[in-house]
């Protein structure tokens, strides 16, 4: 796209092309060191001197255990101070840090422990039973609790509600916190700092080997993007999931790059999400279409005035217009789409966030991102306004998939052109609007879902004969999964099943029973078929 129509349209704040830091990821930590609090937890304020200190003292805990520059760590945390502490000091230990959902069940963990070669986790005391039965070769684990980063009143209460556990081939996270912090070991901005898990169009989980440099990159187009924020003086909402590769990026490395203070979500209540908010007052809202639906409900059943917001950035999953105009309106918050996924560290476009947005589009490629539009089986490249597949390069684009170099070439080119999967325009003025997706991948709340991972859950249940998996829209996740059955098995049968080894969100939340599938001659399934007719 030699041409590059979208630079036309850019705020005149923001240059075309970046300079970045030849720095490791948590550089930026330790530059923006200061009293200034870095996370607030229930009331709760950590410092940015004190979330650096933590870094490091855990990052000789690790050495001191044989930690080695390029060992796996992996964690399963919610948002809390001690997942930012994990997250740095990993990268401080010159390891790579594997993010797992703590939603996962432990057929899930286990999968994605084993496939990265974790040598140790950091987890939340509460999954303990599901951490030691996935951990499998895994030499050890560490377990933090709530209760330790609360404020005191309320960790004495949360003390006397739970006793402490015995801990079973395990230690506490706060003990690695008891020693001296020492200098972080020397990182090239080349080398590992992440393996984000997604999945691939086969289905299987894949890790998305992104370096200190895409990290770095992506943080600075960010800061970039945001011309009007102040360094130093920012407070964003921390509610989007921060082992999710949108949080991870957008909320804890932008966030601490730029010296803002965290208000950390655990978990999404949203009469607690008011009451922060009122509270706070931060200034920067990023989150996915689901949570801001969620909270338009609230709202209309529970009216208050909000406090001005500088911006809402939506990702993850696509914004419908409705949403986007009902929360404007009930909130007073503007609110821009933008887009993005794992293997590009993961932000390649958004909307102008001040003016010059476009409905319906996830905006104009970020600075140094290219973009263009092909057709999916030549690869030649489509005329403007033509559907296709969106491809992107650009310095956040990831090295490759983790151990797998043939569907790396299926997808990223020896030039740096990423195949992104997704179907998409681009108009005449270079805003580009996502169609649909070439494969069959599931979107709910912002999570990728895979049918063929849920297909072999059902097919393993016994009253089961066949089965296949679609999304079908739903107003509040955007999508939900949607289940066609042949078999004897009831839906409460199939539901109690596979909340057992799927991850919530996974699970089926529509069933529909039919006497045999829609079927290719060579037998593949029709899922356009089942797509139409539900």
């Amino acid at each position: 796209m030699a041409d590059r129509p979208w630079l036309a349209h850019y705020p005149a704040e923001v240059p075309a092309r970046l300079s970045y830091p030849e720095v490791p990821l948590y550089a930026f930590l330790s530059r923006s060191a200061s009293r200034r609090a870095a996370m607030i937890f229930f009331g709760r304020r950590t410092s940015y001197d004190q979330l650096w200190r933590q870094a490091l003292t855990l990052a000789a805990s690790l050495r001191r255990r044989g930690i080695r520059p390029g060992d796996r760590i992996a964690t399963a945390l919610p948002n809390c101070p001690q997942a930012a502490v994990a997250f740095f000091g990993i990268l401080a230990a010159g390891a790579v840090a594997v993010p797992c959902n703590p939603l996962y069940t432990e057929r899930e963990l286990a999968f994605q422990l084993k496939d990265s070669g974790a040598r140790g986790v950091i987890a939340l005391d509460l999954l303990r039973q599901r951490i030691e039965a996935a951990r499998g070769d895994v030499e050890w684990v560490a377990y933090a609790s709530i209760g330790e980063a609360l404020p005191a009143h309320l960790a004495t209460l949360q003390r006397m509600r739970e006793r402490p556990k015995p801990i079973p081939r395990g230690e506490r996270f706060a003990e690695l916190l008891n020693g001296s912090p020492e200098p972080p070991t020397p990182a090239a901005p080349d080398s590992l700092a992440v393996l984000q898990y997604t999945g691939g169009t086969t289905g299987t989980s894949k890790g998305c080997m992104l370096t200190h440099a895409n990290l770095v990159a992506n943080m600075v187009q960010g800061q970039a993007w945001l011309y009007r924020t102040r360094p130093g003086k920012e407070v964003i909402l921390a509610v989007l999931p921060l082992f999710h590769v949108y949080g991870l990026s957008s909320v804890l490395n932008y966030g601490v790059a730029s010296g803002a203070t965290l208000v950390m979500v655990p978990r999404l209540d949203y009469a607690q999400l008011v009451s922060m908010i009122k509270r706070y007052r931060p200034s920067m809202f990023p989150g996915a279409p689901t949570i801001y639906a969620g909270l338009i409900r609230y709202l209309e059943q529970h009216p208050t005035k909000l406090p001005r917001m500088e911006a809402g950035i939506s990702g993850s999953a696509p914004l419908a217009a409705d949403t986007q105009s009902r929360f404007e309106h009930l909130s007073g918050i503007n609110l821009v789409e933008g887009y993005g996924l794992s293997e590009a560290s993961p932000v390649t476009h958004c909307n102008p966030v001040w003016g010059g947005r476009r409905a319906g589009s996830i905006g104009l490629p970020w600075p140094d991102t290219d973009a263009r539009i092909i057709d999916p089986d030549t690869g030649a490249e489509a005329a403007m306004g033509e559907v296709g597949e969106l491809c992107v390069r650009g310095p956040q684009v990831m090295r490759g998939y983790w151990r797998r170099p043939e569907e790396t070439a299926d997808v990223l080119s020896t030039d740096g052109w990423l195949r992104t999967g997704d179907l998409a325009r681009m108009d005449d003025d270079g805003f580009f609007y996502i169609v649909g997706r070439r494969k069959d991948l599931i979107i709910a709340s912002g999570y990728n879902i895979y049918p063929r991972e849920v297909e072999e859950v059902l097919l393993s249940h016994p009253g089961v004969d066949d089965a296949a998996v679609v999304g079908v829209a739903d107003p509040y996740r955007g999508e939900t999964v949607k289940a066609f059955i042949v078999g004897k098995a009831t839906p409460e049968e199939l539901d109690a099943f596979c909340r057992q080894r799927l991850a919530v969100y996974k699970v089926p939340k529509q069933y529909e029973f039919r006497d045999n599938l829609p079927r290719s001659a060579v037998g593949k399934v029709l899922y356009r078929v089942l797509r139409d007719e539900s």
